[in-house]
């Protein structure tokens, strides 16, 4: 086989055996192997164009193999994700190669970790962030592999993933080298070690959580509305009815909260005006026919101003104002409303970073918003009326955001509460991974996940990341869970992402090392000849 053949196949199969471990795929043990194609690819006497083209074309072929449905949104969105975030994972892997040409030995074969979590830790904090790969999220419907997520969040899986790597890489180089010697059975053994010290670590871990009340239940209502036809179909009553009538059939003196999914209002809605609108006169009635209930529910919301009050704000036609639009939960009761806009936006179909503001047009015309949606920038944590509960409002995509939904728990937060509208992809792998990743968030937080799911998955978590019901796909209903709220901080939701933030300073270490070892070498007389 010629070179650049072997090269392409080694690409090809490394992107193949990421995506064959990925959820919910059950051949997740893949995932400690999937990098060796990369590794070896990074010893080839190649150029740096050639290297770059090679590492692109895993990445671009990793995404499209994994996340494909995307496009079934947005198409420019989708096809601009996947070549955008291609070439955003490219980095971590270019400066491994440039790191081991100058740092040796263990510290370069490491650099990859550093530079990798790095990575990770910068696309889970910026307006380009697409974390779904996340290397951690792997492990999301094996949540009995990852019960230390509690103290490492996903970050920690996705160091056990590259350090497994790196040593069966080393193991079969020295293989290569020197055969069956004891030092090759020793490190066979201590990659075997590695692969299972953190499974057996998971089932010794103690959880004794700490309980305020195991009284109260929440009902959880998926209404399967066709996505593409939810808004101005001129069914909007229809849908709000269907809402509430879901609502009524499990609702009982004990029903503290009842979660309907994101965007479940299907109006526009003036946030400084709910009282007044008529359209929502049948909840408001649902509501004081049960005042011992709050409802979280989603809408698309706006505002209205005098001045441009962000970056986001749009001028109304001909004038006489601005005004912005929000992606927003509502907690409501009898009496009073509590709002939270989401923060964390889809790249391209809710948010454009400042330098792509040229785009808008072209998402706009295929599915996105041009002018973006605004966002909070703090989080919120809704209270119930009777303060039974202190709920984590995440929405839709903002569910992958471990470090991000911490924040909420600093804040007193004791039930995580998603809702999501992932009808947008149709019957694909994308909203079976969407749920499954809410696993995770119970495990880091040890709180209890409620979610609502427009079209599906409906479901309730457990702290320890096991389903306890669930509503499928394309179906509508309710479903009703007895909830314990637990007031138990875990190591992550009260530090955060330690983790990543010590390899970033890790990363800016090596990259630094590296940078100084290559003038150096520059500076090195040449004695040839």
């Amino acid at each position: 086989m010629q070179l650049p053949a072997k090269n392409l196949l080694t690409s090809v199969l490394g992107a193949i055996l990421l995506w064959a471990a990925w959820p919910t795929s059950p051949l997740t043990l893949l995932i400690f192997v999937a990098w060796l194609p990369m590794l070896f690819l990074s010893e080839r006497s190649l150029s740096w164009r050639q290297y770059f083209g090679y590492t692109y074309i895993h990445m671009v072929l990793w995404n499209v193999l994994t996340t494909w449905w995307v496009a079934k949104a947005s198409v420019v969105g989708g096809v601009s994700a996947f070549f955008a975030n291609s070439l955003i994972m490219c980095l971590p892997w270019l400066l491994y190669r440039f790191t081991t040409k100058y740092v040796k030995g263990f510290t370069g074969s490491l650099s990859i970790v550093a530079y990798w979590l790095a990575f990770e830790y910068l696309h889970h904090n910026w307006d380009l962030s697409w974390p779904w790969l996340t290397l951690g999220n792997a492990f999301a419907t094996h949540p009995g592999w990852v019960q230390w997520y509690e103290y490492t969040g996903t970050s920690g899986g996705s160091l056990w993933v590259l350090l497994s790597n790196i040593l069966i890489f080393h193991v079969l180089k020295l293989y290569s080298l020197e055969g069956r010697t004891p030092r090759y059975f020793r490190n066979i053994a201590a990659w075997l070690l590695l692969l299972f010290a953190p499974i057996l670590f998971s089932f010794l871990i103690k959880n004794n959580l700490t309980l305020l009340h195991n009284k109260y239940n929440v009902v959880v209502v998926q209404p399967n509305v066709d996505p593409y036809e939810k808004f101005g179909t001129g069914s909007e009553q229809e849908q709000l009815q269907k809402l509430i009538h879901l609502s009524r059939k499990e609702i009982d003196a004990n029903t503290a909260l009842v979660v309907w999914p994101e965007t479940a209002i299907p109006k526009q809605t003036n946030e400084d005006q709910l009282r007044d609108d008529f359209f929502l006169s049948p909840l408001w009635t649902f509501l004081r026919e049960n005042p011992n209930i709050n409802l979280l529910t989603g809408l698309e919301g706006y505002r209205e101003f005098s001045a441009k009050v962000s970056r986001f704000a749009k001028s109304f036609r001909g004038g006489g104002g601005y005004y912005e639009m929000y992606n927003t939960a509502l907690m409501l009761d009898s009496s009073k409303a509590q709002i939270y806009h989401k923060s964390r936006l889809v790249p391209g179909v809710e948010v454009l970073p400042g330098f792509l503001a040229f785009m808008a047009p072209a998402f706009e015309k295929f599915g996105g918003t041009g002018g973006g949606y605004a966002k909070d920038t703090n989080t919120h944590v809704f209270t119930t009326s009777n303060n039974s509960y202190q709920v984590t409002p995440a929405i839709c995509y903002e569910s992958i955001y471990g470090d991000y939904l911490a924040a909420f728990n600093r804040k007193g937060a004791n039930l995580v509460c998603i809702i999501t509208n992932d009808g947008w992809w149709g019957d694909t792998q994308g909203y079976k991974q969407h749920m499954n990743y809410a696993r995770l968030r119970a495990i880091e937080s040890r709180k209890w996940v409620a979610r609502s799911a427009n079209t599906g998955i409906s479901c309730f978590i457990d702290p320890f990341g096991n389903i306890i019901q669930q509503l499928g796909w394309n179906v509508d209903g309710v479903l009703k869970q007895t909830v314990p709220a637990y007031i138990t901080d875990t190591f992550y939701t009260r530090h955060g992402d330690i983790l990543s933030k010590i390899m970033s300073g890790l990363a800016a270490a090596l990259l630094l090392l590296t940078i100084i070892r290559k003038i150096k070498s520059r500076k090195l007389p040449n004695t040839s000849g």
